[in-house]
């Protein structure tokens, strides 16, 4: 039985002042504890190459999109780290696959792409209420199957960086990553359709195997900043969101959420744009016109960036990988409470981003 001192001394510390936040003492027993305020405090932690950003280019529909953004990005200077697509894998041919890791490789730009079927394309009435049910997560065995069938075969075409919309989806995946079913390089992008909103949910999707996080672009600095007093995985952050995730514009906080967020990928995405998942050639059109107003917007955060004397830290091109993480122990850590893991390997990523094994530790910024 709990300690009934113990228990009232967590909710009534007698040494604490008389204000205090509800559930201060007994989240700061495990370790989350939050400062007492946070006008500035800034991220210690940075990529494993001492970066602090890098950028990304999200919604690039198949092999086209991928050629004009990146033509884009070259007449317009933008660099680009990751391209990250939203219709999923299933959505695309092994030709459209293999076309666009080779396009990747030889820019040095990771891809990243959407493991399926998700819950907002199931049969699922849940998805149509108010309150969205259970949003994108995979609904059954089924579902769940799906999703490792598309990683499976996308890591087989080449593609080392997958986009998931379920935290049971992520813990498998992470699960056959570490049994060697995966490639040990591969690396999940947790999707901004179910992205934690709190320092504690941050560190369990960080466990269950995420290499990055893509919160919600509402989040505060503060909220970034709690963030970072318990998790190092890196974040992605919408600078401008698309509508429905609530079509927000923090461009103007660039400077600032690095600071607070970094180690954080820089999404360009872009607002007041029809929704063109999934995509088919009868989208083409504004599947291109938003590619490349996705790039202008990328220069636009850039040039903001450098005119506040902000713009240095920026990882170089052609990194990728996370560093050392925490993970939750499965059947294979016989004995551990707990693990660290990173997926840096030696040598070159099959979508061509270099992967060099001075990426493994875990690089903290002074």
């Amino acid at each position: 039985m709990p300690n009934e001192t113990h228990l009232w001394s967590i909710v009534s510390d007698p040494a604490a002042s008389s204000v205090r936040r509800p559930g201060d003492a007994a989240l700061a027993a495990l370790g989350y504890a939050p400062s007492a305020d946070l006008p500035s405090e800034t991220s210690p932690h940075a990529f494993p190459d001492g970066g602090t950003w890098r950028t990304e280019i999200p919604s690039v529909e198949g092999p086209e999109a991928l050629h004009t953004v990146l033509a884009e990005a070259e007449r317009l200077s933008v660099p680009i780290h990751r391209i990250s697509q939203g219709s999923g894998i299933w959505m695309l041919t092994d030709a459209e696959i293999t076309e666009m890791v080779d396009a990747c490789a030889t820019a040095g730009v990771e891809l990243c792409l959407f493991t399926g079927p998700r819950g907002t394309w199931d049969i699922g009435a849940g998805t149509r209420t108010s309150s969205g049910g259970a949003g994108l997560r995979a609904r059954g065995q089924r579902a769940v199957a799906g999703c490792v069938e598309d990683a499976i075969r996308a890591s087989r075409l080449g593609v080392r960086c997958l986009l998931v919309a379920d935290e049971g989806v992520l813990w498998v995946l992470h699960q056959l990553r570490a049994d060697g079913v995966l490639p040990a390089d591969t690396t999940f992008k947790v999707s901004a359709l179910i992205g934690p909103v709190n320092p504690v949910s941050v560190s369990v999707h960080e466990r269950l195997g995420a290499d990055s996080v893509n919160v919600p672009s509402d989040l505060t600095l503060e909220h970034l900043a709690e963030i970072r007093r318990v998790s190092r995985v890196p974040l992605d952050f919408y600078l401008e969101a698309p509508d429905d995730l609530g079509g927000y514009v923090r461009m103007h906080e660039i400077a600032e959420l690095i600071g607070r967020g970094a180690p954080i990928y820089l999404k360009f995405g872009l607002s007041k744009a029809p929704s063109i998942y999934p995509y088919g050639a009868h989208l083409r059109d504004v599947t291109l016109a938003t590619a490349r107003e996705r790039v202008r917007r990328g220069r636009l955060a850039l040039d903001l960036l450098a005119r506040l004397g902000a713009d240095g830290g920026m990882s170089p091109l052609g990194s990728r990988l996370p560093g050392q993480l925490r993970r939750f122990p499965h059947d294979g850590d016989a004995g551990t409470t707990g693990t660290t893991s990173s997926t840096a390997v030696p040598g070159q990523a099959a979508n061509g981003s270099t992967s060099t094994a001075e990426e493994a530790p875990s690089v903290e910024r002074t």
